[in-house]
């Protein structure tokens, strides 16, 4: 056999290797059928590599400027959700989803209701226009399942207005006026105390042992859940703060939001604490025995597994 033969079957045969290993890796990052179905359900399109099916939710829509200044939507407005197998072949979910902040409790609503968790909510930018906030996720459970569970709070991005989500469109100060505190103190369950035109009712935490460096954590050291009252019986406005184990969350944001009140951030205040306390803020308008109702459901979820 000549040389030039001996090369060309050479060739013939690292070619054919080469299209064999290339074919292979093709098939290694092939997006399983289940991904596939989940892409259209939700209606987009994403990406599978490790093992991961990334699916990206970027705000295209809108035209953000900070202090000012133009930026694009991949400046830090890309929104996105991922799947990859969990214990037991079930798929756990996790993601970030961009909001404007009419957006923020109509998703998070559809969220909870098709039994997904919201386990954050904060802000990444000061001055920005629109106000933009950001909401982490999770579920656990089949592919196919957690696609028509986040699809319902999908369709909502990019379509609230502002009188469908709070109705605070135009700019109006609390009314001064008398506030039947005696009432809210009955609902609630506990006493406030009165500065100004603001009742404050503030609970501690008497049910947990918390520690930082060795130091307890009490209500007076900000381990505490209160609201704050202002306004007039028929038109108030309620403001506060709840202090949350990590498995009390999603019961009271379900509490909150099914009394019609506005969660505007879940964080964490402490990072050495244990156990790990969450802290979300909310805000509400309405007749002021309806806002205590719903600070009052919120509150009775707090502490249920320490009765």
């Amino acid at each position: 056999m000549s040389s030039m033969n001996k090369t060309t079957i050479f060739s013939i045969l690292l070619g054919a290797t080469v299209i064999a290993v290339v074919t292979q890796a093709a098939k290694a990052q092939e997006t399983p059928a289940e991904y596939q179905q989940v892409l259209k359900i939700v209606g987009k399109t994403g990406d599978y590599k490790s093992n991961v099916l990334k699916i990206n939710v970027p705000r295209n829509d809108l035209h953000v400027k900070i202090a000012g200044y133009a930026v694009p939507t991949p400046f830090g407005f890309g929104g996105w959700f991922a799947m990859t197998k969990g214990d037991g072949g079930e798929e756990v979910m996790m993601g970030d989803l961009v909001l404007t902040q009419d957006e923020v409790n109509p998703v998070m609503s559809a969220l909870l209701e098709h039994g997904l968790e919201v386990t954050a909510l904060h802000n990444h930018f000061f001055w920005e226009d629109p106000r933009v906030f950001f909401m982490h996720i999770h579920g656990h459970g089949k592919a196919v399942d957690l696609a028509n569970q986040i699809k319902p709070a999908l369709d909502l991005i990019g379509q609230a207005k502002p009188s469908e989500s709070g109705g605070h469109g135009a700019s109006t100060a609390a009314k001064q006026g008398t506030l039947d505190t005696d009432r809210i103190a009955k609902i609630v369950g506990h006493a406030g105390e009165q500065n100004g035109p603001v009742y404050k009712i503030t609970v501690g935490r008497d049910d947990l042992d918390v520690k930082e460096m060795g130091a307890a954590i009490n209500a007076r050291m900000g381990l505490n859940t209160w609201a704050a009252f202002v306004g007039t019986n028929d038109d108030a406005a309620v403001a506060g703060d709840v202090a949350m184990l990590e498995t009390e969350v999603t019961p009271t944001l379900k509490a909150l939001r099914s009394h019609g009140l506005d969660v505007v951030a879940i964080h964490h205040h402490m990072t050495n604490s244990r156990p790990v306390i969450i802290f979300l803020h909310y805000w509400g308008r309405g007749p002021a025995e309806k806002l205590a109702t719903g600070f009052k459901a919120g509150l009775d979820e707090l502490g249920k597994g320490n009765k």
